[in-house]
C-alpha cells in the first residue's frame, strides 16, 4: 500500500487531470511510441501556437479521470504510451493539429480517441473533424460570405453613378466646397 503522500500526489493528479477533461471543449489521445525528440519539440511548438494543451499522461492516472467525467467508454484505449492534446477554445485544433502529424510520422504516431464536448467520437467522426480549417479560417469564410452581397451593391451603385454622369460619389461633395 502507497504511503500517504504518494496517495495525496496521486489524487491531485488525478484531480487537475479530471479538471482538464472537463473544462476542455475537445481533447485527443495519442500513442506516441517512436517519435524523437525533435519530432516531439515540433509537435509540441505547433500545439502551443495553437493554444492547445498537450502532455503524457499516465494510463491508470487518466483511467480515474475519465471515469470521473463520465467518459468509462474510453478506458479500452488506456494501454501503451499515452498523451493526450485538449484545448479549451478552438476545439477542431487538437485534431487538425495531431491528425496532420498522424499522417507525417505514419505508424509511430496514432490517434487512439477522442472526445468533443463530452462526448466520445468514432473514428469516421475523428477523421472529419481533423480535416476541418480553424475555427478562425471559418470565421473568416462566413464574414466573407456575409460581405460578398454589400460589396457587390457598392459596385453596382458606383457603376449606375458613373453611367449617369454623375462620376464618382466624392466628386458632388468636393464641387459644393
Amino acid at each position: 500500500m502507497p504511503n500517504a503522500k504518494v496517495l495525496s500526489e496521486k489524487q491531485a493528479l488525478v484531480a487537475a487531470l479530471t479538471e482538464r477533461i472537463q473544462n476542455a471543449s475537445s481533447g485527443v489521445f495519442v500513442d506516441y511510441k517512436g517519435i524523437n525528440v525533435a519530432q516531439d519539440t515540433e509537435l509540441r511548438t505547433e500545439l502551443r501556437k495553437n493554444e492547445v494543451e498537450y502532455s503524457v499522461v499516465k494510463n491508470t492516472l487518466t483511467r480515474f479521470a475519465l471515469d470521473n467525467c463520465g467518459l468509462q467508454e474510453m478506458n479500452g484505449i488506456l494501454n501503451g504510451t499515452t498523451s493526450l492534446a485538449t484545448s479549451t477554445g478552438d476545439p477542431i485544433a487538437p485534431f487538425r493539429v495531431i491528425n496532420d502529424y498522424s499522417k507525417k510520422l505514419k505508424d509511430i504516431f496514432t490517434i487512439k480517441a477522442a472526445f468533443i464536448e463530452g462526448k466520445v467520437l468514432n473514428d469516421a467522426e475523428i477523421a472529419q473533424i481533423s480535416e476541418l480549417p480553424s475555427k478562425d479560417a471559418l470565421y473568416s469564410q462566413v464574414f466573407g460570405t456575409l460581405l460578398a452581397p454589400i460589396t457587390s451593391l457598392a459596385v453596382v451603385l458606383n457603376q449606375i453613378a458613373e453611367k449617369n454622369g454623375g462620376g464618382s460619389v466624392a466628386e458632388p461633395e468636393a464641387a459644393a466646397e
